[in-house]
């Protein structure tokens, strides 16, 4: 087998994002550089292996036989490198943006920010969605989303069980018999007092976000069916009490979200410590 000069890493990081992207122009924005420069480092690349691993077309590029049959090889090396650069000196970007829901931010995530470390290296950026879209269309780094998963693609942890049960001032508690309290409902994909055992009398208030709930609740405008690990701290400083012993478990509950190639396995350890409860 004749032996082939070692390859500069340029060339074949352009030819791993063109292929991975499949476009010039995509693999050069990520990259970096203009789309000529990842043509010429493709072509320098082809030359010296002495095979071609594109076709050029003319509304794109496909990989070759050749193409297809390294990229999945390389791939995983190519990050591989990359994380343990960022893992060993911080060269991978610091700032993690986190895209969640309001309540989720203000419940579950500012919390535990307290036990973020200095070593972590970290600096977060919060940004309130209230529609989740794809990856691909948005700068978000890490996100957050509500479902069962599975979660093709992605990194994926769970935050929390979810466990949800009946909420109210305790105001409103002292007045006894809650199942016949004005009702608060929620909007959204979570299970709701549609799924509660005894459906009741019909929620005469309906919030689109948990943490409007959780504020109409502890106000004693209704009786609200609330996650209890979103609620936790609201439960212990007594500004709601939890309503009976009965308690319902969805399948649902919220994830810890993100693309192998947006952050290292450091930053994803450390996003899993500080977010996710089973990591506590």
């Amino acid at each position: 087998m004749p032996h082939i000069r070692p390859l500069p890493l340029e060339w074949i990081r352009a030819f791993e994002a063109a292929g991975r992207l499949g476009s010039f122009v995509a693999a050069a924005a990520e990259l970096g550089v203009t789309q000529a420069a990842v043509s010429q480092r493709i072509g320098h690349l082809e030359a010296q292996l002495g095979l071609r691993l594109f076709l050029r077309k003319a509304r794109g590029v496909a990989l070759t036989v050749e193409g297809e049959t390294w990229l999945p090889q390389l791939s995983p090396h190519l990050r591989a490198l990359q994380q343990t650069a960022d893992d060993l000196f911080g060269s991978g970007p610091r700032r993690i943006t986190v895209s969640a829901s309001a309540s989720v931010i203000q419940h579950w995530l500012v919390p535990r920010l307290r036990h973020l470390r200095p070593s972590d290296r970290l600096n977060f950026s919060l940004s309130t969605v209230v529609l989740h879209g794809d990856f691909d269309t948005q700068s978000s780094m890490v996100e957050i989303r509500y479902g069962t998963g599975p979660w093709p693609g992605l990194r994926a942890a769970k935050l929390f069980d979810e466990a949800l049960a009946p909420v109210a001032s305790p105001d409103l508690a002292a007045q006894g018999n809650w199942q016949a309290l004005p009702r608060i409902a929620l909007s959204g994909p979570r299970a709701g007092w549609a799924d509660w055992p005894d459906p009741g009398p019909a929620p005469q208030i309906r919030f689109d976000s948990f943490a409007a709930g959780l504020a109409a609740a502890t106000h004693g405008a209704g009786v609200l069916l609330a996650s209890l690990p979103l609620c936790a701290p609201a439960l212990a400083s007594g500004l709601v009490q939890q309503l009976g012993s009965r308690i319902l478990r969805p399948e649902g509950s919220y994830w810890l979200l993100s693309p192998s190639a947006r952050i290292s396995d450091g930053q994803w350890h450390t996003l899993t410590r500080l977010f996710c409860e089973t990591a506590d």
